[in-house]
C-alpha cells in the first residue's frame, strides 16, 4: 500500500470515528461494501448497513448485501423503498435521482434516529463528481455524510484498498440503479425494469462483466460493453438475440462507443 494510500485509508477511519456511530446506506457495491467493512473495522457495532429493497435493485445485489453482512457480522436493517409508488418518479424526469434519494435517505434517516445512530452515510467517490448527478443535491440537502468523498477517494484507489481488505468486491462491475437505462422522459414501470435485469443477467451468466443494457421505448434494447469485449457479443450474437427476444425485446443493438457510465445523460448537453 502507498503511503498516499495508507493516508487517505487513515484519514477515513477517524472521519468515521468522529462521526461516533453510523448507518451506512449499503447496496453491496464496490463503493458501499468498502465502506462499511472500514467503518465496522473501525466503529465495531457502532456502524450498522440499511440496505432499501425495491423494483429497480437486482435480487443478485440484495442477496450479496445480506451474504456479505453474515460474514463480517454486521448488523443489517432492511427497508422496502418503492420508488415506483412515487408517481413523479415513473415519469422519469432528469431529476429522478433526486426524487428517489431525498425518498430513500429520508427512511434511513428516520431508522438511524430509532436506533440511535448518530450519522447517516452513502458511498459515493470523488469520481461521482464529474457526472451530472442531482441525488447528491439531495444527499447534501438531508445532512447525509459522504465520507469517500470527504477523504478524496477515487474508484480506483477503492478499489486497490479493498483488494488489500481481500474484499470480493474489489473488481466487481460498477453498478447503478436500474433505472438509469431508461430514456428521459419515458416513463418506468415493473415490466421494462424487469426486462432490464434479466437482459443484463444474461450478459453476466455468459461472462461479460462490466456492462448496460439501455431500453428504448418498449422493445429496443441497447447493450454497451467495453470497446475489448464487441467482439464477444458478436460471438455470441445469436444466442443473446434469442434470449433477449424471450425477454420481450424486438429490437437488439449494440452501441459501438462501447460502455461508459451515464451514457444516458448524455442528451443534457444537446
Amino acid at each position: 500500500m502507498t503511503d498516499v494510500l495508507l493516508k487517505k485509508l487513515t484519514d477515513l477511519q477517524n472521519y468515521l470515528k468522529s462521526l461516533g456511530s453510523v448507518a451506512i446506506a449499503f447496496s453491496s457495491g464496490v463503493d458501499s461494501t468498502f465502506l462499511l467493512k472500514v467503518a465496522h473495522d473501525t466503529l465495531g457495532d457502532n456502524a450498522i448497513a440499511i440496505t432499501a429493497s425495491s423494483s429497480s435493485f437486482p435480487k443478485r445485489e440484495a442477496d450479496e448485501a445480506d451474504a456479505f453482512c453474515k460474514k463480517e457480522g454486521i448488523r443489517h436493517i432492511k427497508v422496502v423503498s418503492e420508488e415506483l409508488e412515487i408517481p413523479e418518479f415513473r415519469h422519469n424526469p432528469k431529476n429522478r435521482c433526486y426524487i428517489c434519494k431525498r425518498e430513500l435517505f429520508q427512511k434511513i434517516l428516520k431508522i438511524a434516529e430509532e436506533n440511535a445512530i448518530s450519522a447517516v452515510c452513502e458511498g459515493s467517490n470523488m469520481d461521482d463528481n464529474g457526472d451530472y448527478r442531482p441525488g447528491l443535491t439531495a444527499i447534501a440537502e438531508l445532512g447525509i455524510k459522504s465520507p469517500l468523498r470527504q477523504c478524496n477517494l477515487y474508484k480506483a484507489e477503492i478499489r486497490e484498498l479493498s483488494k488489500e481488505l481481500k474484499l470480493p468486491t474489489w473488481n466487481k462491475q460498477s453498478f447503478a440503479c436500474l433505472a438509469s437505462r431508461f430514456v428521459y422522459g419515458e416513463e418506468i414501470n415493473e415490466k421494462k425494469l424487469a426486462m432490464v435485469d434479466k437482459a443484463e443477467q444474461q450478459l453476466l451468466d455468459i461472462g461479460f462483466s462490466q456492462l448496460r443494457v439501455r431500453i428504448h421505448g418498449e422493445n429496443l434494447a441497447r447493450i454497451e460493453v467495453p470497446p475489448a469485449e464487441i467482439e464477444k457479443i458478436m460471438k455470441n450474437r445469436e444466442m443473446i438475440i434469442q434470449k433477449f427476444r424471450q425477454i420481450g425485446f424486438l429490437y437488439v443493438t449494440l452501441d459501438l462507443q462501447g460502455y461508459r457510465m451515464g451514457s444516458m445523460n448524455e442528451v443534457l448537453s444537446l
